[in-house]
């Protein structure tokens, strides 16, 4: 028998006249083989055993270090508390989805200076000045324009800045989170189109970044650089970026 272990090159000690045991990893030895640490040296009882992620060698149930490789054994949860989080975020966007209304067109009428809504049938488009509603939600597109920018200030050769104006009533309980870049989509002739801070910077009004809070209102304005000869220009506001209910907008030259 070697007096050296073969694993680790640690003292061998022995244990049985059949059986000698490594001081530094634990490894036992037989005189044709290695025996599996698990086995008692006495009768035939067995100690549940698992693979060391490592070296694979085997080693006890419960142990954290291995006593071949002496490497730590990392447990294995935090992909499992990852994956639980994006199962629970994908059912609450469906249900969010499943609950959320589909935008209705809202007329304002005067009765005896008194201004009354009255809610339309469902859909799909909306064009300048039509107000749109839905979870409470309300949004209407005001105005827009065309720039050529300014001396220090251009789009590149052949586009233009196109600015477009919004105005957005939160009637919900809760308050609502507005974003330029996250809440609006932008087609101009069916290619997106993305937004524009020097587009912005060629208008003087409000942008579109904040938060309303329940029963107030936000006006402003998102700014994007387009073909000079665009013909229709398709605007997309979400009012919850994690349902994904979304206003449509058209303009149209």
């Amino acid at each position: 028998m070697a007096t050296k272990c073969p694993k680790c090159g640690g003292e061998l000690v022995q244990t049985t006249p059949e059986i000698a045991k490594c001081k530094e990893c634990g490894a036992a030895f037989k005189r044709k083989g290695v025996v599996k640490q698990s086995e008692g040296t006495a009768g035939n009882q067995k100690t549940p055993t698992k693979k060391c992620k490592h070296c694979k060698s085997d080693m006890p149930t419960g142990a954290k270090v291995c006593p071949v490789c002496r490497n730590k054994q990392k447990g294995g949860c935090l992909k499992w508390v990852i994956i639980t989080f994006a199962v629970l975020m994908l059912i609450g966007i469906g249900a969010g989805a499943l609950l959320s209304d589909a935008p209705k067109k809202v007329d304002t009428k005067n009765n005896g200076g008194k201004a009354e809504e009255t809610k339309n049938q469902n859909k799909d488009t909306f064009s300048m000045g039509e107000t749109a509603e839905m979870n409470d939600v309300q949004v209407t597109m005001t105005n827009y324009q065309e720039s050529a920018g300014s001396e220090f200030n251009m789009p590149t050769e052949g586009n233009v800045f196109l600015l477009v104006e919004f105005e957005i009533a939160n009637n919900s309980d809760e308050e609502l989170g507005v974003s330029s870049m996250l809440s609006f989509e932008a087609y101009a002739d069916d290619y997106a189109a993305n937004l524009s801070l020097n587009a912005l910077m060629e208008n003087q009004g409000n942008q579109l970044d904040g938060s309303v809070a329940p029963g107030k209102k936000m006006k402003g304005w998102v700014g994007y650089e387009v073909p000079a000869n665009w013909s229709s220009m398709e605007m997309h506001f979400t009012e919850n970026v994690w349902v994904g209910g979304k206003f449509k907008f058209l303009i149209t030259k």
